[in-house]
């Protein structure tokens, strides 16, 4: 649901496939169900026969079935424009995704995407290097090119100082995106989904990349300031 918002205020339409069921609510993930791999690909396999796609993102897809059913039915339509959010962690710190989808996220999906968008704990696992400052990040950037992605988008969130500064590497040359870091209360829920759904909606409007991660940088500033405490939990949503 957070996607197809997103999707609606940059004034693009969207269609939504479900991966992964979850329990939860503003205190954590309670509980994980995956759908079964062979009803994704026939959710998938129709949007795509159905609807001129030109931009499309993945989230959280849980096991290894998941990916492989994504990824074959991405490559058959030859997908342009494909946004690959690693959903491995929830904000609560629950895992999202098992080792063997890790794998085969990084075997058979990130060489299909236009830019893959992990924050700093996702970029350390899918690139195999540690990543705890600046430099960090970009080292693991370019391993990550080097494991197949054409374009990565690191989330510098939840990496220490006074401003986030999200790292795009593209085509060799890296772009720095700051912003002032927010200070909140609770822990927010749902920042990196909508950053990269943002861009997403951008790309799908034509933007070229490093003029779409701007834009969607904006629009996740202008989310984080509408964030607020809802329930009896410490996640606060992001507007």
């Amino acid at each position: 649901m957070r996607d197809l918002t997103v999707f609606e205020r940059l004034g693009v339409g969207g269609a939504a496939v479900a991966t992964v069921l979850t329990v939860q609510s503003t205190r954590g993930v309670a509980a994980i169900h995956a759908v079964p791999a062979p009803f994704v690909r026939e959710q998938l396999d129709e949007v795509l026969a159905d609807l001129p796609i030109r931009a499309a993102k993945t989230g959280a897809l849980g096991t290894a079935a998941l990916v492989e059913a994504v990824a074959a039915s991405l490559a058959g339509a030859g997908v342009r424009n494909l946004v690959v959010d690693p959903v491995v962690l929830a904000t609560s710190g629950r895992p999202l995704c098992d080792a063997d989808g890790v794998r085969k996220l990084i075997e058979l999906l990130i060489g299909l995407a236009r830019v893959v968008t992990p924050n700093v704990q996702e970029l350390a696992l899918l690139s195999g290097r540690e990543v705890e400052d600046a430099e960090d990040v970009r080292d693991a950037c370019r391993a990550l090119a080097d494991r197949g992605a054409r374009a990565v988008l690191a989330k510098g969130g939840h990496l220490d100082g006074d401003r986030a500064v999200d790292v795009l590497f593209d085509e060799g040359a890296f772009h720095d995106l700051a912003a002032p870091r927010l200070r909140f209360a609770g822990r927010l829920h749902g920042a990196g989904c909508t950053l990269s759904a943002a861009l997403t909606a951008l790309l799908a409007s034509g933007l070229p990349l490093v003029k779409a991660a701007e834009r969607a940088k904006q629009h996740l500033a202008e989310a984080l300031s509408r964030a607020g405490a809802r329930g009896r939990g410490d996640l606060w949503p992001i507007g």
